[in-house]
């Protein structure tokens, strides 16, 4: 005899802000995407579990864009983050806000939002798991490209120049201009190679160029977090 009840699912909180008297306004993540809901009594006992990096079990209500939460239980541990650790966890937050569309289901992006707040719980490195982080985002979303090859299926060599032609790929470039990628570099990256010389930051600018423009020139809020003392 099947239920028709509504079933549970696991989520995270991206993002929660006040909404009228004592409802709050959540952006959560689950394996079914981005959701927007409302969290009734959002200073009561379900308010205090509405925190960003708690595994939680959220049954939503409604079929519109902004759906309501029925029930919120806690659904495992929360790892926790301090120091640079928790600003690398905001950072991803407001990366999943800014570029995942609302309920289009990415379920790999969910289990690696996971897995990289248990690792950064753990203390493990941040660059190599943000960079990770980055390049899946963006690939789950369609906007990957290759890190071995160039624009025209040529592949990469180690003592070329390249620039990032956006959407496209890697393009072999034969003078010096700003922004440029030496080959031996994105090697390195294609194999997650972080103890090549110059992987690590030369990942991060390419990441950031790989972001730019699906981020519409608006700066992402959490980076400043790293700029401060």
């Amino acid at each position: 005899m099947s239920s028709n009840a509504p079933v549970g699912q696991l989520a995270y909180v991206l993002h929660s802000r006040a909404y009228r008297e004592s409802s709050a306004l959540v952006d959560f993540l689950t394996p079914q995407g981005r959701l927007r809901a409302v969290l009734r009594n959002a200073r009561g006992k379900a308010g205090t579990l509405a925190r960003p990096f708690v595994p939680l079990e959220v049954e939503f209500r409604g079929r519109g864009e902004l759906k309501n939460v029925g029930r919120m239980d806690s659904a495992g541990i929360a790892g926790w983050l301090n120091g640079e650790a928790l600003f690398s966890g905001l950072y991803l937050n407001e990366l999943l806000i800014r570029l995942l569309p609302a309920e289009d289901p990415h379920p790999a992006v969910f289990d690696h939002y996971a897995a990289t707040l248990q690792a950064l719980a753990e203390g493990r490195p941040l660059e190599p798991l943000l960079r990770a982080f980055e390049w899946r985002l963006l690939d789950d979303l369609g906007y990957g490209f290759a890190l071995d090859s160039d624009i025209h299926g040529a592949p990469i060599a180690a003592d070329g120049l390249y620039r990032l032609q956006v959407d496209a790929g890697l393009e072999q470039v034969f003078l010096l201009q700003p922004g440029l990628f030496n080959g031996a570099e994105l090697l390195a990256m294609a194999e997650a190679d972080w103890s090549a010389p110059g992987a690590l930051s030369a990942a991060k600018r390419l990441m950031r160029q790989a972001l730019a423009v699906h981020l519409g020139g608006r700066p992402l809020v959490s980076r400043e977090l790293f700029r401060k003392p």
